[in-house]
């Protein structure tokens, strides 16, 4: 049996990190029969609740010598996907890749994100780390950009994000009703998250303040609902202070963070626009079609909107929400428009997203091979 391992940010802490775990473990299902799929999370219970795998382990609860029989009996060890290399973590994700690489299992990222990666000690770790990879994919051309300007020697390939190749769980009228959604109105979904690389130059006060301006205008200019989506817990937090600065709160209503990353999907096709800060409710909305307009706060954000033909026009950087209302207000008179350019886009997307795990795969060939002929020799032996 092919033992295959994955390990990355995974254990419910975001729903794009989630829908990125679900997609690599049906590609692997799907192209390794039988094989057995074993998952590094932070939080066992709830990846064994959530995903269908074998096994799971929390490598930050448990000490290397527990870890270490765990990942000696994996033919192939996938990092990611997602953005896990960065200042501060990328170490602490390079862990099990390290004890891989010691005991000669082969190890491969399968499309991660990468930075920002500033501090010297862990641009170290991620160079060393990465050229004792037998292959290295991204999901954006800023991942291969910066880990070619580290110095790795590693060819690097440019697939697409693993979540892309999720399909959608129908969001039904009984589950909007119950979020207390209503439906005589347009609805608007936005994602926001907190200030960080968003807007680094405003106080949390002017930062909240012009996201809620832009959610009043959405319902004063479109007649419509908005609708906060949280992708991440803290996200409740953030979605919080901006419906308290917003006019008409009263039209704005908070999902609950309970739903899986299909449900968010199915909850795209309800919304006439999506507006977002986070990667991963992006690509939500770019699988089913729905318009979008990006809040860029990284790189990979600018790459996404790129990939599919789009400019990273908007920015909360200013003291004033006026670029962006007027973003606004052309994307909701061109909604049409974009829809044809997302349904053209996105399966050329998919279909990278398709090439990761056959390229991590070809990994895993050989030593099958050579595991087949050694018990086939093994067995003629026996029976001498």
């Amino acid at each position: 049996m092919t033992v295959i391992g994955i390990s990355g940010s995974y254990g419910g802490l975001n729903l794009g990190d989630e829908a990125i775990l679900t997609s690599a473990i049906e590609q692997l299902r799907a192209t390794v029969p039988g094989v057995e799929v074993v998952v590094f999370s932070r939080n066992a219970a709830h990846t064994r609740e959530n995903h269908a795998v074998d096994r799971v382990l929390n490598p930050r609860e448990a000490m290397r010598d527990e870890i270490t029989p765990e990942v000696e009996r994996l033919d192939l060890l996938l990092l990611g996907g997602g953005g896990i290399l960065y200042d501060s973590e990328a170490q602490t994700y390079l862990r099990e890749v390290t004890i891989a690489q010691k005991l000669g299992v082969p190890s491969y990222t399968f499309a991660i994100g990468v930075g920002p990666l500033k501090d010297r000690v862990e641009r170290d770790a991620v160079r060393e780390g990465l050229d004792r990879m037998t292959g290295i994919t991204v999901r954006e051309p800023s991942a291969k950009r910066l880990i070619e300007e580290i110095g790795v020697q590693i060819p690097v390939t440019v697939t697409a994000d693993p979540a892309l190749l999720l399909t959608p769980e129908p969001f039904t009228e009984e589950m909007l009703a119950e979020a207390g959604i209503p439906r005589d109105r347009p609805l608007v979904g936005i994602s926001v998250r907190e200030q960080g690389a968003a807007a680094p130059e405003l106080s949390d006060a002017a930062y909240h303040q012009l996201l809620a301006e832009a959610a009043d205008y959405i319902v004063q200019r479109f007649g419509a609902d908005v609708v906060f989506v949280p992708m991440e817990r803290a996200d409740v937090r953030e979605a919080h202070r901006v419906m308290g600065r917003m006019a008409v709160s009263e039209r704005a209503h908070l999902l609950q963070y309970r739903y899986t990353p299909r449900q968010i999907i199915g909850l795209m096709d309800h919304f006439e626009m999506a507006v977002g800060m986070r990667l991963h409710f992006l690509i939500f909305a770019a699988i089913t079609g729905t318009p979008l307009i990006a809040l860029p706060y990284a790189s990979k954000v600018s790459d996404f909107l790129s990939s599919v033909g789009l400019e990273p026009r908007a920015t909360v950087s200013h003291t004033t929400a006026g670029t962006f209302l007027a973003d606004l207000d052309r994307l909701w008179d061109h909604r049409a428009e974009q829809k044809g350019l997302l349904r053209d886009r996105i399966p050329v997307l998919m279909e990278r997203a398709r090439e990761t795990a056959p390229l991590a795969l070809q990994t895993v060939a050989p030593r099958a091979e050579a595991a087949v002929k050694a018990a086939a020799k093994a067995a003629a032996k026996a029976a001498e």
